[in-house]
């Protein structure tokens, strides 16, 4: 098992590893997103590293979409995650759904900022998915209720991808960090892609508690989650220790995962949205009680695999295709947070940091200044309310 050390394990130690390791999975596993795991071994053999090429560069612009990844670009899961950390300095307190409404509206809109796909100046919403538009089409374009943001849109990984900053500001509070992100992500996501952002949020809370393991953070997110979402993932668990135990290679692993999650997530390797998709009846992204997306519980699975090994969870999860970079994402928030400041790679720090116009660290440090505030006053609150209780009970 990786072990925690002394040094880096501060709240500030943890929240730049954490940030760190959002940006390492998702630059790393961008490259061969959406590529079924037999193409990323036959292409690239196994990605390990920052410096590696997008499948699509070869392509011409259009074929591109404009964009551009590979060496060290990240995605929009890293640039919603920035864009939640800044609410939070906006607002100083905790979420919900009108903060959606409000500060990711604004922030996704009407910020600019460097995207590094584009490689320019933009709003983000440029570069965003349509289930994260969704943002602001029903909230700015329909005035809808914040709480029933999420109502009607492509249910998928899109909230959970970027909510790591709410299991900051509840740490060592997971049903807390569980109820706001439920909270926030309803004016986003519903169903099992709203229950997913919960439980993402309430494992990174549990990976800070002190001297914890990764079993225990799947534990800790087992009994907050629900339906679909809690089957998935114990599923898939109780098979990751089993193969563990058996000393599994990654070919076997990832064979075994997806055949485990298949009748969770519908669409397998079949996840690209061409014309021939067109009016075809599907499962895939519609509202169910019985259904959960792959991201998550993949991630917990190969972080329970690897006994909780940073770099080894990331690259086992990104090596095992489809949403290769919101595996990463997930992986490498939750250990960032467990393990601390001694997983940063400063040569990876740097060229994250270059690629992307981004000084991450000094993002993390800002945040951390932001978390402390938050917690302080949470502290303030509790011991009032203790002092209030016990008068009652006098």
């Amino acid at each position: 098992m990786q072990k925690n050390s002394a040094s880096g394990l501060s709240l500030k130690g943890r929240v730049r590893a954490l940030i760190h390791g959002v940006a390492l999975g998702d630059a790393m596993g961008a490259p061969v997103e959406k590529l079924p795991v037999a193409d990323i071994a036959a292409r690239y053999g196994r990605v390990s590293s920052l410096d590696t090429q997008w499948h699509k560069m070869s392509l011409d612009d259009t074929a591109r979409n404009g964009r551009v990844r590979g060496n060290g670009i990240v995605t929009d899961d890293t640039l919603m995650t920035l864009c939640l950390m800044d609410i939070y300095a906006e607002v100083g307190r905790h979420l919900d759904a009108w903060d959606m409404a409000d500060g990711m509206v604004r922030q996704i809109a009407w910020i600019p900022r460097y995207v590094p796909e584009l490689q320019r100046e933009a709003m983000l919403i440029e570069r965003l998915f349509y289930p994260e538009k969704w943002i602001f089409q029903r909230h700015q374009l329909t005035s809808c209720d914040p709480r029933q943001g999420g109502i009607g849109n492509m249910v998928n990984c899109g909230a959970a991808m970027y909510v790591a900053p709410i299991g900051v500001v509840n740490a060592c509070d997971p049903k807390a960090a569980y109820d706001e992100a439920i909270a926030f992500a309803s004016g986003h996501q519903e169903s099992y892609g709203l229950e997913a952002a919960g439980v993402f949020a309430a494992a990174v809370a549990a990976a800070f508690v002190p001297v914890t393991t990764i079993d225990a953070v799947v534990e800790t997110a087992l009994a907050l989650a629900k339906d679909g979402t809690r089957n998935a993932i114990a599923d898939i668990a109780q098979s990751a220790r089993q193969l563990k135990t058996q000393g599994a290679d990654h070919s076997s692993v990832v064979a075994e995962f997806h055949r485990i999650i298949a009748p969770y997530s519908p669409m397998g390797d079949d996840v690209n949205h061409t014309p021939a998709k067109a009016g075809r009846l599907t499962a895939a992204y519609q509202p169910t009680r019985l259904g959960s997306i792959e991201e998550l519980p993949l991630a917990l699975g190969f972080c329970l695999v690897n006994d909780g090994d940073f770099r080894r969870s990331i690259e086992d999860g990104i090596n095992s295709g489809r949403d290769t970079d919101s595996i990463g994402v997930m992986a490498g928030a939750i250990l960032g947070a467990m393990h601390g400041e001694e997983v940063i790679g400063k040569a990876d720090c740097q060229l994250l940091d270059a690629a992307n116009r981004l000084d991450l660290i000094a993002s993390a440090d800002a945040f951390t200044e932001t978390v402390k505030a938050i917690l302080a006053a949470d502290q303030a609150a509790a011991d009032s309310r203790a002092v209030s209780r016990a008068a009652l009970l006098n």
